[in-house]
């Protein structure tokens, strides 16, 4: 490829569409590699999707100042970019001695941290805020929430490219080398050619940063498992309920509603080998029963829809295993260089903070100009179920695909999935179409829609149907045609 960019990000997730946003907002050419066939493929996609106060992160760190700074401007950014999110708030709760001076400590960490409103309740006033809830008391943390980090991804994605950022899936970086002024970065497909490189790839953060001439970091992966509860479930609990947190800070197994109706329980924890391992367990699950039942009342198997696991990118002490604060970095040995190593929760919270001070590393080296241009909003994909009556029968009338339904858990209509499967990124996955709107994550879990959505994107685009990929490359949904 023989354009020169300013400025190439490596890596798709929520941190490295974040970056692109904000850098959108200036007259720069912006690409992103990402090496799956879509944004928020892995870590970014395979969380809990809080929005975390900050007030289990070590005072002055980098974790600690972005996660409060990126709790408190949500509200105008989930409006911005039509991103689904409630300001539920948060209970952690406890048991015994133990657990209350850790709550009392991590209350003194979060007001150190400049997270409002934090306090400690008892039994009664926990029941009143979720009487689902386990626990003898309780920290409350009013201004935590939920969003859906899909949703979220995606969205920073699109705008960033309704702003001028151009992005290339199924690129996987292999190789970074410097010529003059220039850096050749060599993926999987071709050669970019760029002025400035930002690192933001999450769980081979550790290994770009190796390419280009950082050693030293060492990635572990934390990895997972969850179990997701119908809505059945869901209508139980009003807010994400956590454990006390122990010695090292960390949460064991809690219990988190989604935007979306849905229970997560989970995560366990395993330091992996595999980046890639996403494999779910049965010892894992019966674990998980056991811990979450202690936070959540209706952890019951009738709920059960399936599982799934992520994995987190700690940045470790290679010896000691122990846990260090993000790195955000532009060194003077590598020149034009922005270096993000050990992006891991609360990533989600704090991905726009990491990007404007990723900006501001730039603008120490250059200046830069606004893009009188720049719009911040996004317009997402209208949800046909979240409409009164009156609202769908508009939605009808304007658009008769809206009265088709395709995915019947969900109730999710032909509109919809036309609209992602014409998205503004160029992704023709199954599982873009998933994370776009919902279809089949129901009861069902596609055993309804997902051929019928198959159809629609080998039709739609033109595809034969051993070109219609589920999620990564390899993944054919079909080996030849099929009768549906």
């Amino acid at each position: 490829m023989n354009q020169v960019y300013d400025v190439l990000i490596i890596g798709g997730g929520v941190v490295g569409s974040a970056i692109a946003r904000e850098f959108s907002r200036y007259k720069l050419k912006i690409a992103v590699l990402e090496k799956e066939l879509d944004v928020c493929c892995e870590t970014s996609g395979r969380n809990s999707g809080v929005l975390h106060g900050g007030f289990t992160y070590k005072p002055g760190s980098l974790r600690a100042l972005c996660s409060v700074e990126g709790n408190a401007e949500f509200d105008k950014v989930a409006e911005e970019l039509d991103v689904p999110f409630r300001r539920t708030g948060k209970v952690v709760v406890g048991f015994t001695d133990s657990d209350m001076q850790s709550l009392l400590k991590y209350k003194a960490v979060g007001e150190e941290n400049g997270v409002p409103g934090l306090e400690i309740i008892d039994k009664k006033r926990l029941e009143e805020l979720d009487p689902s809830a386990g626990g003898e008391f309780a920290m409350y943390s009013p201004t935590s929430g939920i969003l859906n980090p899909f949703i979220y991804t995606i969205a920073l994605a699109e705008n960033a490219k309704q702003n001028g950022a151009e992005f290339f899936f199924d690129n996987e970086v292999t190789g970074i080398k410097r010529v003059g002024a220039i850096y050749e970065v060599t993926t999987t497909k071709t050669v970019y050619k760029s002025r400035w490189v930002v690192n933001s790839a999450g769980l081979n953060s550790a290994k770009i940063s190796t390419m280009l001439g950082i050693d030293g970091y060492t990635i572990g992966g934390f990895k997972g498992e969850y179990i997701i509860l119908d809505k059945n479930a869901g209508r139980y609990i009003n807010m994400p309920v956590y454990p006390a947190p122990g010695p090292t800070g960390g949460f064991a197994t809690h219990a988190t509603p989604t935007v979306d109706g849905n229970v997560l329980i989970g995560p366990d924890s395993e330091l992996v080998e595999d980046f890639e391992d996403y494999t779910v367990t049965t010892p894992s699950f019966e674990d998980l029963i056991i811990d979450g039942q202690k936070m959540f009342k209706y952890v019951k198997k009738e709920y059960f829809i399936r599982g799934f696991a992520g994995i987190r990118p700690k940045r470790i002490n290679k010896e000691t295993k122990q846990a260090l604060d993000f790195v955000l970095e532009a060194r003077e040995e590598t020149p034009n260089a922005i270096n993000l190593v050990g992006i891991e929760s609360p990533g989600v919270t704090s991905a726009l903070p990491l990007a404007r001070r990723t900006v501001a590393l730039f603008r120490k080296k250059e200046k830069l100009v606004k893009n009188t241009k720049f719009n911040p909003k996004r317009k997402g994909i209208v949800s046909f179920a979240k409409q009164s009556d009156k609202g769908k029968k508009a939605l009808i009338k304007k658009d008769p695909n809206y009265g088709e339904i395709i995915c019947r858990c969900e109730t999710i209509t032909k509109a919809e999935i036309l609209q992602a499967v014409h998205n503004s990124l160029g992704v023709a996955t199954v599982t873009g179409i998933k994370n776009r709107t919902r279809a089949m994550m129901g009861r069902c879990q596609g055993g309804f829609c997902e051929t019928r959505i198959t159809e629609i994107i080998q039709r739609e685009l033109g595809k034969k149907e051993t070109e219609v990929i589920y999620s990564k490359p390899g993944s054919a949904m079909f080996t030849g045609k099929v009768r549906i």
